[in-house]
């Protein structure tokens, strides 16, 4: 029997970048798409811009550029959006399209949390390493750094590189990486595709996990 599956965006959806690269390993289940920033114009998405202190979010919009927003201003409408898939779509769990972090959502569903997920996971077979963490954004890798930090693996480092820009900012980021001694390597947003894994992999010699697919494999496991 195949089972309804809702997944959110913080961006605008369809994410086409990421859903047809996953589903097949999702299993016997329906997707359904949508997004906090889903019919907004982009006067309205540029107000949504981080102030300084903010924890900063990178998404990306329906025509494929990326933006900049701050968390707070999406939270409401995330919670909106799970409130609608619950009730209108009758989905049987939640996916959130977003390796980053978040207060506790309300939801009779399960809702799956990709950071929550990776942090387990990366905690769990990176002890003893010192883990390499890219994240989209210059702005971001402080609080990256302080995330990963704050789980007891030891030493972490981290470069930014957008897989919303241009790709060749990925390869010098993995390059920094390697310089800095990372024995394993977390791609820390759900934007990065198994190519981009695959060329990391290559450039610096060591493990990089995916968020996508870790995600995908906790909703096959749930729901496949």
């Amino acid at each position: 029997m195949v089972k309804k599956v809702g997944a959110i965006t913080i961006g605008q959806s369809p994410r086409v970048d990421v859903v047809p690269e996953i589903t097949g390993l999702m299993g016997r289940v329906e997707i359904v798409e949508c997004g906090a920033l889903d019919g907004l114009t982009n006067a309205q998405i540029a107000a949504m811009a981080p102030k300084e202190q903010d924890y900063v979010l990178v998404t990306r919009l329906r025509d494929g550029s990326s933006v900049k927003i701050s968390e707070t201003y999406i939270l409401a409408r995330m919670q909106a959006q799970i409130d609608r898939l619950v009730a209108e779509e009758g989905v049987e769990g939640i996916l959130l399209l977003c390796s980053g972090e978040f207060p506790a959502f309300t939801c009779t569903q399960p809702l799956l949390y990709p950071q929550t997920l990776l942090q387990r996971f990366v905690t769990t077979v990176a002890q003893g390493k010192k883990l390499g963490v890219m994240t989209p954004d210059q702005d971001q890798v402080a609080q990256g750094m302080r995330r990963w930090n704050s789980n007891g693996i030891g030493a972490v480092v981290a470069a930014a590189g957008s897989p919303y820009g241009p790709q060749e900012k990925i390869w010098e980021a993995a390059e920094t990486l390697k310089s800095q001694g990372a024995e394993m390597i977390v791609l820390d947003c759900i934007g990065f595709n198994q190519f981009m894994k695959e060329e990391i992999k290559r450039i610096t010699g060591v493990p990089v996990i995916l968020p996508r697919t870790v995600a995908a494999r906790a909703v096959a496991e749930l729901f496949g």
